[in-house]
């Protein structure tokens, strides 16, 4: 008598750079529920593994592109792994699984593998799709990039970031978009105090996103560059240097993401830059593990030597190495 198989629950996590995948990846974790995450990162040096709270769980991380280009015959392998890790294990190590994509990708591959590779669609079963898309950056990113599109066409619910931070009449004009592009998608205003991690994942795929119509995939012309500081400066010239790029390079420099231990700080500090704007630095846990190398990634669709450039001279003096991609 052949035993049945497990199926596995699959979330998949999109929206565009700095619209709060991550955090609303902490968010889900704090559930309770064992999971493993799958993490997606644009650009050769990974991040968001390391601003994540929970680090006791299955976790990898494919980076060095995005999932609907180079990095996309990875992930079948990958959940390949994780299920077969799983299916020995005498304690079951996770109940789930979270998928989390680049910020400049369209989650349309990863559906075509989790449905149509034979394989994992006996093993996996998708769950639903959430997309964040951040209200102050939302109309020029829709405007300007296919893959924040695509992201908000394929959500089975989109959850609306940064309320606070729009200008009057913001908000209204982005319902206006999300009904063109994303009409029979659910939307709300996100609340993280209240918002709990059951009214998101409760919302499962309808059954007639089960089998997409496959199209073809969206085209970038993103590049990264991830800049190491052995001895970072102060915070307050690291914040007039990064607050300095930001102005001379907004729009082209779409993203700006890393963890830095300051001279005078033992726990490391978690950067975000989007939309032109810095966010107040985070305090991280402090990790055993850490190597204390303080990293920052920068993402731009153009004008990547220029900021270059423009890195190497604003932190002349420092001991620091940059690498392009």
């Amino acid at each position: 008598m052949t035993r049945e198989l497990t199926i596995i629950p699959v979330t998949v996590v999109t929206g565009f750079l700095g619209s709060g995948k991550t955090t609303l990846l902490n968010h889900l974790l704090m559930d309770g529920v064992k999971t493993a995450v799958v993490i997606n990162e644009f650009g050769a040096t990974p991040i968001d593994q390391d601003l994540l709270q929970n680090q006791d769980m299955p976790m990898t991380v494919l980076s060095g592109g995005c999932l609907c280009c180079q990095i996309k015959g990875a992930l079948a392998p990958t959940l390949k792994n994780l299920w077969m890790a799983w299916n020995k294990a005498v304690t079951k190590p996770f109940e789930r699984i979270i998928i989390e994509t680049s910020g400049v990708a369209s989650p349309e591959p990863i559906l075509d593998t989790l449905l149509r590779e034979p394989w994992l669609s006996k093993r996996y079963r998708l769950h639903n799709v959430v997309a964040t898309l951040a209200i102050p950056n939302a109309l020029d990113q829709l405007h300007n990039f296919a893959e924040a599109r695509a992201q908000l066409a394929w959500a089975d619910q989109i959850l609306l970031t940064q309320a606070d931070l729009a200008a009057v009449g913001k908000t209204e004009e982005v319902y206006k978009q999300l009904q063109l592009i994303a009409p029979v998608s659910p939307y709300r205003i996100v609340n993280w105090e209240l918002l709990t991690s059951a009214e998101i994942l409760d919302v499962a795929v309808p059954v007639f996103r089960r089998l997409p119509t496959m199209q073809s995939s969206v085209e970038h012309d993103f590049h990264s560059l991830s800049l190491y500081l052995d001895h970072p400066p102060t915070w307050p010239k690291l914040q007039t240097i990064l607050q300095d790029l930001l102005q001379r390079y907004t729009p082209g420099l779409v993203r700006i993401k890393g963890v830095v231990y300051l001279p005078d700080q033992e726990q490391p500090l978690a950067i975000h830059a989007a939309g032109g704007r810095l966010f107040p630095p985070t305090c991280l846990q402090f990790r055993t593990t850490d190597d204390r190398r303080s990293r920052l990634v920068f993402i731009a669709d153009s004008n990547i030597d220029k900021l270059s450039n423009g890195l190497q001279a604003a932190l002349y003096g420092h001991e620091h190495s940059i690498r392009l991609h």
